[in-house]
């Protein structure tokens, strides 16, 4: 080792000695891991929503010295106006700082999680990641049978004659049917409209299966025009800004012992595990398994 070199190390190691405006300042990224299913956030379903993600970015985009933001997502999809809610938040905070924003995709950025990455300026993927599924889809259950052979009335009572539209407990009606895939249609443009303003000239359009809820791996999904490229996040930074580039994670607020122990519960509830948060899990479970993951 040389002398020079030994300097160096001894002078960086040494840094908080040095008065601030005297030290060397290496380029800063701050990183946000968006992981897990998107929408209502439970006990057992530690997901996505912009209630508890708002706060991670603002700390994110107001690094000083930040060279860029990096987004790492890893989500199956979700609510659509979650998704989309995070992401304007994201594209609101890289305009308003100048910042450009970069994703990463782990194993998938699906559905609502391809919304999220929509939000970077460029997106690397792994080779096994997958990507798209640019589609809405709605499911359920029919219960009208299983009643009607126990013998269970139903009994329902509203103002307003579709109130109770899609009711599970009712024999499914062709019109409601139809009236939620209007639904499901303006919400998928909406969709695509996004990916399009996004993705621009990049997207292989000729590919007629881009927008029909499909889903690709990492590689396939360049060709399409759905990622920038294949990469890792200290891969990728190292070469857009330096080997001495600080990737900073950026945590979420811990909330307090005994709400990570027991969640929290509304009044008069006495059950440690809420069913609803149960049935959560098994959705986003659900929505892992639609990737095979």
């Amino acid at each position: 080792m040389t002398q020079g070199s030994l300097a160096s190390r001894l002078f960086e190691r040494f840094q908080f000695l040095v008065p601030a405006r005297f030290r060397v300042r290496h380029p800063v990224v701050p990183v946000v891991r968006l992981s897990g299913a998107i929408g209502a956030v439970m006990p057992l379903r530690p997901g996505l929503a912009i209630s508890n993600v708002a706060t991670v970015l603002d700390r994110a985009f107001s690094i000083k010295g930040a060279k860029a933001v990096a987004i790492v997502v890893n989500s199956p999809g979700g609510s659509p106006a979650q998704s989309h809610l995070i992401f304007k938040r994201i594209r609101a905070y890289a305009d308003e700082k100048k910042l450009p924003v970069f994703a990463f995709v782990e194993d998938a950025a699906a559905s609502g999680g391809y919304m999220l990455a929509c939000a970077a300026d460029e997106i690397f993927a792994d080779p096994s990641s997958i990507l798209g599924s640019i589609g809405v889809v709605s499911a359920g259950f029919g219960f009208d049978r299983l009643i009607e052979r126990f013998g269970i009335e139903r009994r329902v009572y509203t103002a307003g004659d579709k109130k109770a539209m899609l009711d599970p407990f009712q024999p499914e009606d062709p019109q409601e049917v139809e009236r939620l895939k209007d639904l499901q249609r303006e919400i998928h443009q909406v969709f695509v409209s996004l990916v399009r303003s996004r993705r621009g000239a990049k997207l292989d359009e000729t590919n007629g299966d881009l927008f029909s809820g499909a889903f690709w791996v990492g590689e396939q999904a360049v060709r399409l025009g759905l990622a920038d490229g294949i990469g890792d996040i200290r891969t990728v930074m190292r070469q857009r800004f330096g080997d001495k580039v600080q990737l900073r994670v950026i945590e979420p607020a811990r909330p307090p012992l005994l709400g990570r122990l027991f969640g929290r519960r509304g009044l008069g509830e006495s059950s440690l595990i809420d069913p609803d948060a149960l049935l959560g899990a098994l959705e986003e479970r659900a929505s892992w398994s639609r990737l095979g993951l």
